[in-house]
């Protein structure tokens, strides 16, 4: 019994936090895990930044209300569910998630949570698990599915490298560099046929 774990960010949608990095006027919020291997370092500093500018929940809210998913996504996580299992394991969170997952026939994602205060300020975020999506891979694993796994930064390499078959997608120069041995594609038709021969 296979089951596919796509990233969500860079993979599926833009990356948000770029989208609001653009939308604030914040170039430091460009950041994300693409260039930063460390998670709770990335987010304790972007709560911080969005602290000192007075911005919170309903602000990237907004910006994510703007945002489609990457072109050709819908219809290649749609030809992929007909096929097989797919479940999205993302580090983003359920507050900024739904709209997306509303844009992409709502597949099942697995994320974490941000706790907001009552003004709206964005005070801190709780992990749904510890390396949240290793643990999940071997968590599926231990439960008898086999795991193909594709994402594109830092932190799928885990699930990545965890699973029968792994994929990098419009990754950076440096993660492909790093990691020669993963086959790396651009386009979701090529990544496709790759979790197809790997089913």
């Amino acid at each position: 019994m296979n089951i596919v774990c796509l990233d969500m960010e860079g993979v599926l949608v833009p990356e948000i936090w770029i989208a609001f990095a653009e939308a604030s006027g914040i170039p430091e919020l460009r950041r994300t895990t693409r260039d930063e291997p460390d998670y709770n370092k990335l987010m304790n500093s972007r709560i911080g930044i969005l602290k000192e500018h007075g911005f919170g929940l309903k602000e990237i809210q907004e910006t994510i209300a703007k945002i489609d998913p990457l072109p050709g996504a819908k219809e290649f996580l749609d030809t992929l569910r007909a096929e097989t299992q797919v479940i999205i394991l993302s580090d983003t969170f359920e507050q900024f998630a739904s709209p997306l997952m509303k844009k992409l026939g709502w597949p099942t994602i697995f994320c974490n949570t941000l706790e907001v205060a009552d003004n709206g300020e964005i005070t801190g975020f709780t992990m749904r698990v510890e390396k949240s999506k290793l643990s999940t891979v071997k968590a599926l694993q231990s439960i008898g599915f086999e795991t193909i796994a594709s994402g594109d930064s830092y932190n799928d390499l885990d699930m990545i490298l965890a699973s029968k078959a792994g994929f990098l997608f419009r990754s950076t120069e440096q993660i492909k560099k790093d990691h020669p041995e993963l086959p790396a594609f651009e386009e979701f038709d090529d990544l496709l046929n790759a979790i197809r021969k790997a089913l």
